[in-house]
């Protein structure tokens, strides 16, 4: 696995949790500690099992040309969001307790859906050898059409596996008001599917066939 795609993942892993942790304004922020340890299981299940071969990797961490410029600016948002969600939710629940306590069942399902998750993002990456970073058809890498494994159920089951830790994110945090940037998140995300789908269709050979066997974008019988 390419070097720089490893540190660029640790390093990114890393920021998010000193974001997380500095807003919260403590170390003894238990809810802030669970969700870095699931994210710690999920980094290594993503160098072991679920291990991306060199070519993927590279792909991953340095995109190649043509990426939608669409794309970018949803990218960037996103990043913004994601920021603000991490904030939020540190100064909410860590630092100043805006939000009244949850039930420890509302706790251990936000757990649930983080590592769900995330454990759906990996398996997808795993499944799909051209899982880019940004929307772009790879014809240097002979770009064709991923049909197995949760490609079946769903068309973007890394999406559908970002939404749903996302949501898992505001109940394990204990946090009402990063709801807020959770939620602008996630219709970026359905945005982002949607647009990424009508680029598919039009330009990557057999997407079309694809999607009428797999009806799903991205919620199963649903849409």
């Amino acid at each position: 696995m390419k070097t720089n795609y490893l540190v660029k993942h640790l390093t990114g892993s890393f920021i998010f949790f000193a974001i997380l942790f500095v807003s919260g304004g403590r170390i003894n922020y238990w809810q802030g500690l669970i969700y870095v340890a699931i994210g710690l299981i999920m980094v290594i299940l993503n160098y072991t099992i679920f291990r991306i071969d060199a070519a993927l990797a590279e792909e991953r961490s340095k995109p190649g040309e043509n990426t939608k410029r669409w794309d970018k600016i949803i990218l960037g948002l996103s990043l913004l969001l994601t920021i603000a969600m991490y904030v939020v939710a540190g100064m909410d629940s860590g630092r100043y307790h805006c939000s009244p306590d949850f039930h420890w069942s509302m706790y251990l399902l936000g757990g649930i859906l983080t590592a769900t998750g995330q454990l759906l993002f990996l398996i997808a990456q795993k499944q799909n050898k051209f899982f880019s970073s940004t929307v772009r058809i790879q014809t240097e890498r002979n770009h064709v059409v991923c049909e197995s494994g949760l490609y079946k159920t769903v068309r973007h089951p890394a999406y559908l596996g970002s939404i749903i830790q996302a949501t898992g994110f505001s109940l394990l945090l204990g946090s009402l008001w990063s709801i807020i940037p959770v939620t602008l998140l996630i219709i970026l995300l359905i945005i982002r599917t949607k647009l990424e789908d009508n680029t598919l269709i039009n330009e990557l050979k057999g997407y079309t066939e694809y999607s009428l066997k797999t009806r799903f974008k991205l919620f199963p019988y649903i849409w």
